[in-house]
């Protein structure tokens, strides 16, 4: 990916790929965009895929192919987040506005993306179609969606639609270490595969969270990566359902306390640790399956408004009894 000049931009902005050939995990798109653009046959086009796989990116490497490097000062391009403005009166006024005008430089027409388009409400994407026909001719249109069911199917008959898949582990490993050697970072093997275990294929979320650690201390390990995203210490978390498991529930609970009332976490936030846990355990897929129910109902009775402390100390009650009945 492209490195910007500018050393104050957040990491997402300052390594964001500038050209199609810098988007990385997606070959198809790269290839059918790379057709498009030589052949100057420019359809109305759907992006979708789950967030951070490069939608928006992409669609700027695009236009900067096709139009040049100027491409957003010469106006020929222009980005409307539909989960800020969702409504009707944004297809009515901004979308109408933008493609109604004719382009200077001797291009024929100019590129509207509509990220976030499923946030869209049904009335906007209805007029919305209306708008994608009447104005095909100084205008294509580009919508990128996390779910494409949510766009209805007169605008999706209307576009070509290229699917993006999440990054492997490889790829995000890859990029995650250049940018480390980039900021002078010293960066762990076990600390990028937890980056990537939290992110789950999203490279915005892989590189936000990296910055975060960074902030934190300039070398990066399993430890600094779970302060900075605000999530339990694994091993603390361990200790307590092995605890749990041993019948010292007296420490168990005062664990749970000290995570609570000390660290600060919510137990939401403890309720997520153990799921994390539970499929490491040495125990039957009986006991997880039974595990997994009853930490579901936790959270649940936390979610409704139950005391934290109180449904986490029934959880721990559960997994002793468990502990002993199944294995």
């Amino acid at each position: 990916m492209a490195v910007s000049d500018g050393s104050t931009l957040p990491w997402v902005e300052k390594y964001r790929p500038r050209r199609l050939d810098d988007i990385v995990n997606q070959e198809d798109v790269v290839t059918a965009l790379k057709n498009i653009v030589q052949t100057k046959n420019i359809p109305h086009m759907l992006f979708t895929g789950p967030p951070g796989t490069g939608k928006t990116a992409t669609a700027h490497a695009f236009a900067q192919e096709l139009f040049g490097p100027r491409y957003l000062e010469d106006g020929l391009f222009v980005e409307i987040n539909a989960s800020d403005e969702r409504g009707i009166e944004t297809i009515r006024e901004r979308v109408k506005t933008f493609a109604r005008s004719v382009p200077f430089g001797g291009y024929g027409f100019r590129i509207l993306l509509l990220d976030e388009s499923d946030q869209l409400t049904d009335a906007a994407q209805h007029a919305f179609r209306r708008t994608m026909e009447q104005f095909s001719t100084t205008c294509r249109f580009i919508l990128a969606a996390n779910y494409s069911n949510r766009i209805i199917e007169p605008i999706q008959s209307r576009c070509a639609v290229l699917r993006f898949k999440p990054l492997s582990a490889e790829m995000v490993s890859e990029m995650l270490k250049r940018i480390a050697e980039s900021e002078g970072l010293k960066l762990d093997d076990e600390a990028v595969s937890r980056i990537y275990e939290y992110s789950l294929g999203d490279m915005r979320k892989a590189i936000n969270i990296l910055q975060s650690a960074a902030s934190l201390s300039s070398k990066v390990d399993p430890v600094v990566v779970e302060k900075a995203m605000g999530y339990v210490n694994r091993g603390e978390i361990r200790r307590m359902i092995e605890l749990a498991f041993d019948g010292k529930f007296s420490e168990a609970r005062d664990l749970l306390r000290q995570l609570i009332y000390f660290q600060g976490y919510q137990g939401q936030d403890i309720v997520l640790a153990i799921s994390r846990e539970i499929p490491n355990l040495f125990v039957s897929d009986e006991v997880k399956v039974r595990l997994v129910e009853a930490l579901g109902e936790t959270d649940y009775r936390i979610a409704e408004g139950g005391t934290p402390e109180v449904q986490l100390l029934s959880f721990l009650a559960k997994l002793a009894l468990v502990k002993r009945v199944s294995v």
